[in-house]
């Protein structure tokens, strides 16, 4: 294990910066960890943009070819962060190379991509994780030991979750990346219900069939220049057609006799990064609202009927609340760019132990079953087993 992990990004955008602050603040507020990490290379496709990126983003170098990155002996982590079609080529080599690996969700476009970047990594024998760092949430980690712990009880009934943006509802909104499946691989339903989708699996457990409904309300949307930013790219009059879903909702069977309830939108006005979920049990109830990351709803029914309510659970106690204790003074709340920062001090954990740790691609292949089982059940009308 050396004793600095050099860190090779592919990807400088929107989660390109989320990760680069984590990269940056890891070593800071988790001293404990067994290395320290360098951020050695930032890679993309637009020198200029990507030289910018590396000068304000803090990295030593910048890139424009990712198989460079990944064959570069001094590199021992590949960080993915660009668009979903790219994701297998790059995280594949990057196993052949010997890289530990972080990749954005989705983990692919599908089943058959997912499928060989595990069997990539397994043959590697190199860590690997999927960033989904909802899991890293406080409220979200307390609400799995409260679950494993059993206070909601052997049976759980429900998983009831939504996820709602709106930055679609504009039908002027250009057809970018997001908007196109040969890209995205799918829209709403890889782009942000992977993430209700993987919390499910992570709080209650696998699924065992589905059935969903998709729907795309924009057909067409403007072209727009590469090199410009949405929405306020210039229009050229030009048309492209939208052939990924708007919003999905679908309701499905846990194979612990759970039901499950799901809808992701990306055309809720009001809605900006709106993430719910409910999960009832024979004991109890939890419920979160990540628009107040920092509290976990609890419900416990076997109290007295006179005093049955919801609880607030503030999870910033430094030493009963996981992470928290890395921050600041109690009562003092933690945010967004933090979940990243716990994402990825628990992945240079498993980088040094060299065993990888939860959300594996393993996990990844697993959302990727679901996601293409719901997909599949809305084209033929029917329930579909996972």
């Amino acid at each position: 294990m050396p004793k600095t992990l050099r860190i090779g990004m592919i990807g400088y955008k929107f989660m390109g910066k989320a990760h680069s602050n984590a990269w940056r603040q890891v070593n800071r507020f988790f001293p404990d960890l067994p290395a320290q990490v360098e951020l050695d290379t930032i890679c993309g496709r637009n020198e200029k943009a990507v030289e910018a990126a590396r000068k304000s983003l803090g990295w030593k170098r910048a890139e424009t070819d990712w198989r460079a990155v990944v064959d570069d002996p001094s590199i021992n982590v590949i960080d993915i962060n660009t668009p979903n079609d790219t994701h297998a080529e790059i995280a594949i080599a990057a196993a052949k190379s010997g890289k530990a690996i972080l990749c954005e969700k989705p983990l692919a476009r599908g089943v058959g991509e997912a499928s060989k970047m595990v069997a990539a990594v397994k043959t590697a024998k190199v860590v690997n994780m999927v960033c989904h760092n909802y899991r890293r949430i406080p409220a979200v980690a307390l609400a799995k030991r409260m679950i494993e712990d059993g206070e909601l009880g052997d049976r759980i009934y429900h998983y009831r979750a939504r996820y709602a943006q709106e930055w679609l509802a504009n039908p002027e909104f250009p057809l970018v990346w997001r908007l196109q499946k040969k890209i995205a691989g799918s829209g709403t339903h890889g782009d942000i219900d992977a993430h209700i989708i993987d919390l499910g699996r992570y709080l209650v457990g696998e699924l065992k069939e589905v059935c969903g409904m998709m729907e795309t309300f924009t057909k067409t949307r403007p072209l727009w220049e590469e090199g410009t930013a949405p929405p306020s790219a210039q229009k050229n009059g030009k048309k492209g057609k939208v052939t990924v879903d708007d919003a999905v909702s679908w309701v499905g069977r846990f194979k612990n006799g759970a039901v499950a309830n799901l809808e992701a939108t990306r055309f809720a006005w009001g809605r900006k990064n709106n993430i719910t979920f409910e999960i009832n049990g024979e004991k109890g109830s939890l419920f979160f609202d990540f628009e107040d990351m920092n509290r976990l709803k609890y419900f416990r029914a076997e109290d007295a009927q006179h005093r049955r309510g919801f609880t607030d659970i503030i999870v910033t106690d430094r030493v009963e609340h996981e992470y928290v204790g890395n921050w600041w003074p109690p009562g003092h709340i933690i945010g967004y760019e933090h979940t990243f920062v716990h994402t990825i001090a628990d992945f240079v954990r498993a980088v040094a132990k060299g065993k990888s740790v939860h959300p594996t691609f393993e996990d990844g292949l697993k959302n990727e079953r679901v996601l293409d089982a719901v997909e599949e059940s809305a084209k033929t009308r029917q329930w579909v087993k996972v």
